[in-house]
């Protein structure tokens, strides 16, 4: 424990913290994210070896990413109060320091993205690791975490891309990994920062003591140089840290201050010499740590720009496995639409691999192998006729894809849809009726009374049937999107396309009716 004197002034400069609780908190924390620098070369080699020891987790998924990076910002926060509280007060901080303040509002912007881009429960939906530091942590945020270990902080598109190819030269990456590569790195370059700020609050917490040992020491030797001896036997009781912030600190401000001052300084040298240090060494050490410290911190914060400027649509397509396969369209069909048709496409061999035992280029190559087999039908010999049009049940009957309860109920809609839909109109319309009839008559009436207000009631709750069916199917129903084929001629791509992209749905109305095939086909 501190004594009461430092821990007035710590807690005067660094309120509302306790600075000893925070000399041990910030202890247990681990260290920065550093391994041996690799080159792009290296790191496509180093791809692989990783590949082939990430055993994957069969167990239940756990969920663990939201709560690392709520506590990422509540630690980050606490620091930059830290280091507000400190600039406030005149202490000298570190440029590492400075960096993380001058930027401190473009990490909490990163924070706010990684929450919305992070819904409660995304990761589950990713291969998990079985074993190593981070079991039960999704597969692709170790990717994450080794490409900042290894270029400290320091990312581009060039290396991710040739890291994530290579990775798959062993191991392929689902569609989803893919698309999680951007969000995994912002949430380990903010646990990386985190290791970070906290290594810097802890050193200035230690400069801190420094600071004050250094204040009392050379008041005593200009108005008491006798009673030195004292305040240095009251500092070796307070067991002050011995770490090269504290060491470097109170060297700075006692060398050359006189020979009283020798003492101390003295003193410091037999305490280093017991573990086998020198204060110099301490020094050159302090001075490379805050050298390494800064260049992390500046490396992190231009990542983190860098993913906010990057198209990783481009990446996705580059990097997958299943892209490439669909590529193969033996009409070239498939390359020359726009993005969200393939991505529309790659999306569904996605979802027919996860709810089978078929991996997503298995999927992939199914899909091409069957288009082949085609090819003298003109229809049939393009991809999307198995992706997104009458040959989908095909693909799932070999597959052997597996249906949810919703599921099933989307498919016997689309039996009969009209039926369904005109179905619901009339029932809830007569059970409207009824109503009005059971309120709004006699039982003694006469029976034209009944037809009149039968007829009357017909007339008026139609309508209102029919609106709150449409309702709720626009809340229920999942829009299908047309397809794009780019530059091919609109005629071509009916010809392509004949029975999916004017599509027929049946609307009642109490008026008239409307052809069209309903919504929630898909």
């Amino acid at each position: 424990m501190l004594p009461k004197a430092i821990a007035s002034i710590t807690k005067t400069i660094l309120q509302p913290f306790l600075a000893d609780d925070l000399v041990k908190k910030y202890a247990k924390e681990k260290p920065p994210l550093r391994s041996e620098l690799f080159s792009i070369e290296q790191l496509q080699l180093y791809a692989k070896t990783l590949a082939n020891n990430h055993p994957l987790s069969t167990g239940q998924p756990a969920e663990q990413l939201l709560k690392r990076l709520a506590d990422n910002e509540s630690l980050l926060l606490e620091v930059h109060r830290i280091l507000t509280e400190s600039v406030k007060t005149n202490h000298r901080i570190v440029p590492a320091a400075e960096w993380l303040l001058d930027n401190f509002y473009l990490i909490e912007e990163q924070i706010y993205t990684g929450k919305k881009h992070l819904p409660k429960g995304y990761s589950k939906g990713l291969p998990q690791l079985a074993k190593g530091k981070l079991e039960g942590l999704p597969r692709v945020y170790d990717i994450a975490v080794k490409i900042i270990s290894h270029s400290d902080g320091r990312v581009d598109l060039k290396s991710i891309t040739g890291f994530i190819k290579s990775y798959q030269t062993i191991t392929p990456l689902k569609l989803g990994e893919l698309w999680a590569v951007p969000i995994m790195l912002r949430l380990a370059l903010i646990e990386n920062l985190r290791r970070l700020a906290t290594q810097i609050a802890a050193d200035i917490l230690n400069k801190n003591q420094a600071d004050f040992w250094a204040d009392e020491m050379i008041s005593t030797a200009e108005k008491d140089p006798k009673s030195l001896v004292l305040v240095i036997a009251d500092m070796a009781r307070s067991n002050p840290p011995m770490g090269s912030a504290f060491v470097a600190e109170l060297k700075r401000r006692l060398l050359g201050k006189g020979t009283a001052l020798a003492l101390p300084l003295s003193w410091i040298e037999q305490q280093l010499s017991e573990n086998g240090f020198t204060s110099d060494e301490l020094v050159q050490l302090e001075n490379q740590k805050q050298a390494a410290d800064q260049v992390s911190i500046s490396n992190s914060i231009t990542s983190l720009r860098f993913l906010n400027t990057t198209d990783w649509r481009e990446f996705v397509e580059d990097t997958s496995i299943v892209e490439k396969i669909l590529r193969q369209d033996i009409n070239q069909v498939y390359e020359k639409m726009d993005f969200h048709t393939r991505d529309m496409y790659r999306h569904y061999v996605e979802k027919v691999a996860k709810n089978s035992d078929w991996s997503e280029a298995a999927v992939a190559n199914l899909v091409i192998d069957l288009a082949k087999e085609n090819n003298s039908n003109f229809h049939g010999n393009h991809i999307g006729y198995f992706l997104a049009g009458k040959g989908r049940p095909q693909i799932e009957k070999i597959a052997g894809m597996k249906y949810s309860v919703r599921d099933y109920l989307r498919k016997f809609f689309n039996k009969v849809p009209f039926l369904i839909y005109a179905g619901s109109i009339i029932l809830l319309a007569v059970l409207f009726t009824a109503f009005l009839i059971n309120n709004g008559i006699a039982k003694e009436s006469k029976p034209w009374m009944f037809f009149l207000l039968a007829i009357a009631g017909w007339i008026a709750t139609s309508r209102l049937a029919s609106t709150i069916i449409n309702w709720i199917a626009t809340i229920t129903a999942k829009p299908s999107l047309l397809s794009s084929t780019g530059l091919l001629p609109l005629q071509q791509s009916l010809h392509y396309y004949p029975g999916w992209i004017f599509q027929k749905v049946f609307l009642l109305n109490s008026a008239h009716w409307l052809l069209y095939q309903p919504c929630w086909q898909k």
